[in-house]
C-alpha cells in the first residue's frame, strides 16, 4: 500500500452529524476523512452545551446529552432531600414525570401489591426524556463499545459506522426482544393467544412494567425516526422503505397505546424485535470477516423472519379480521371517557398498518431469500438492506479474474 494519502472532498453537508465524507477513490488504499468535530474516538464533540441544544447536537454528542439525563435526575434528587425543609406538605417533584411512571390507578385485584397505571397526558414527558436517553445510549454504545472493538478486529474504516450501527441494534432488540417475551409471559396473549387480544377490553389498567415497556419502545422508534430524518446514518439503499416502516411503526405504537389494545402491541413489538436480532447480528458478523458464524446466524434469521414476520404476523391479521366480535358489546363505542374506543370502523383501523408492515416485511423477505438462494449457487452478495458499503459491487456476480475481497 502506498505510503501517501489520496486527498478527500471535504463535505460540509451534514453539520450536524458530522459524518465521514464519501471518498473520492474507492480502493482500500483511502484513508476517510474525519471531519475536525470529531474526537479520536470518533465521537462527535460538543460546541458548547447550550449550542448542543439550540441546534439538536445532543442528538449526536453523547456529554451533551448524558447532561440532559442526569440534571433532571439531580434536580429531582435535590428536591426529595430540602423541598420537606421548606414546605410543610412538599408537593411532588416537578421533574419526577420524567424519570417515572405517571398516573397510577387502583388495582382490579384490589391488592396493594399488584400496581396498576392508566395512560395519560404526563407520558409524553416520559417519552420525551427517554429519547433523549436513547440518543446518549446509541452514540455511547457506537463509539466507546462498538468502534473500539472494530478496531481490535481490524475492520476497515469505511466500514465502522455500519459496523457501530449494527453493534448497537444487536444490544438494543436483544434486550428488548427478551423483555417483550417476558412481559407476555404475564399477559394472557402467552404464547400468541390471540382471543386475549379481545376479551375483557379495555385493557386500560397497565401493569408497570408493560406501560415501561410501551414508553420506551416509543421512544426507541421516535428517535430511530429522528436518525433517519436528519440522516445522522448515511442513507442505506431502502432510505425510503426505511422512514415508511418507521412511520407505520409509530402509527401502531401510538394508536394501539392511545385505544387500549397494549396486549395486541406487545405482540407486535416482539414479532419484530426477536428477527432484527439476528439481521442485526448477521451484518455484524459479516463486517467482522467471520464467514461460518454469519452462515449460521443467517440461516437463524431466515427461520425466525419467516415465522416471527410472517406467520406470526398473518395470525395477527387474521385475528383482527376474525375475532373482533370478541369485545364486548358495550364497549363497541367511541367512548374515550370510559377508555372503549373499538367503535366497528376501528376494526380496520387496526387492521390497515398490521397489513401495511406485512407489505413491508414481504419486500425484505425477498431480499433475504435473493441472498438464501444465491448462496447456494455461489453467488457473493451483501447482507439485507444494502447495508454494506459496496453493495452496489457486492450484489453483481463476481468478474472474472477479479481480486478476492476482504
Amino acid at each position: 500500500m502506498s505510503q501517501t494519502t489520496p486527498k478527500t472532498r471535504r463535505d460540509t453537508s451534514n453539520r450536524l452529524a458530522g459524518q465521514q465524507t464519501r471518498l473520492d477513490s474507492p480502493t482500500d488504499a483511502v484513508i476517510p476523512h474525519i471531519p475536525r468535530s470529531l474526537k479520536s474516538d470518533g465521537a462527535p464533540s460538543s460546541h458548547g452545551f447550550l449550542d448542543d441544544i439550540k441546534t439538536f447536537r445532543w442528538v449526536v454528542v453523547p456529554q451533551s446529552s448524558l447532561r440532559m439525563i442526569l440534571l433532571p435526575a439531580f434536580l429531582h434528587i435535590l428536591w426529595t432531600y430540602v423541598a420537606p425543609h421548606v414546605f410543610t406538605d412538599a408537593p411532588p417533584s416537578p421533574v419526577a414525570a420524567l424519570l417515572f411512571l405517571s398516573h397510577p390507578t387502583p388495582s382490579p385485584t384490589g391488592d396493594s401489591n399488584d400496581l396498576r397505571y392508566r395512560k395519560g397526558y404526563l407520558d409524553l414527558a416520559f417519552l420525551g426524556y427517554h429519547i433523549i436517553v436513547f440518543s446518549f445510549v446509541r452514540q455511547a454504545a457506537i463509539f466507546y463499545i462498538c468502534h473500539p472493538l472494530a478496531h481490535y478486529f481490524r475492520i476497515k474504516e469505511a466500514k465502522l459506522a455500519r459496523f457501530g450501527e449494527q453493534g448497537y441494534a444487536v444490544l438494543y432488540f436483544g434486550i428488548f426482544g427478551l423483555w417483550g417475551m417476558r412481559i407476555m409471559g404475564q399477559l394472557p396473549t402467552w404464547w400468541y393467544n390471540v382471543e386475549a387480544f379481545w376479551i375483557d377490553y379495555p385493557h386500560w389498567q397497565m401493569k408497570p412494567e408493560l406501560k415501561r415497556y410501551y414508553l420506551m419502545q416509543a421512544s426507541y422508534w421516535c428517535q430511530q425516526l429522528i436518525v433517519l430524518v436528519f440522516r445522522l446514518e448515511k442513507p442505506r439503499k431502502d432510505y425510503n422503505v426505511l422512514i415508511t416502516h418507521h412511520i407505520v411503526t409509530l402509527w401502531l405504537v401510538g394508536w394501539s397505546y392511545l385505544v387500549n389494545l397494549t396486549l395486541i402491541g406487545n405482540a407486535v413489538y416482539m414479532s419484530m424485535d426477536i428477527p432484527d436480532t439476528f439481521l442485526a447480528a448477521s451484518l455484524a458478523l459479516s463486517y467482522l470477516g467471520w464467514d461460518r458464524s454469519k452462515e449460521i446466524v443467517f440461516a437463524a434469521l431466515v427461520c425466525a423472519w419467516t415465522y416471527f414476520r410472517h406467520y406470526l404476523n398473518l395470525v395477527m391479521l387474521w385475528s383482527v379480521y376474525k375475532h373482533f366480535d370478541l369485545v364486548p358489546e358495550a364497549s363497541k363505542i367511541w367512548a374515550p371517557e370510559t377508555g372503549a374506543w373499538l367503535a366497528p370502523w376501528m376494526q380496520w383501523q387496526i387492521f390497515a398498518p398490521i397489513l401495511l408492515l406485512q407489505c413491508l416485511n414481504i419486500y425484505w423477505y425477498f431480499l433475504i431469500l435473493r441472498i438464501l438462494v444465491r448462496a447456494f449457487t455461489g453467488v457473493k452478495v451483501s447482507d439485507v438492506r444494502s447495508d454494506d458499503e459496496d453493495s452496489d459491487q457486492e450484489d453483481a456476480p463476481p468478474k472474472k479474474n477479479n481480486r478476492k475481497r476482504d
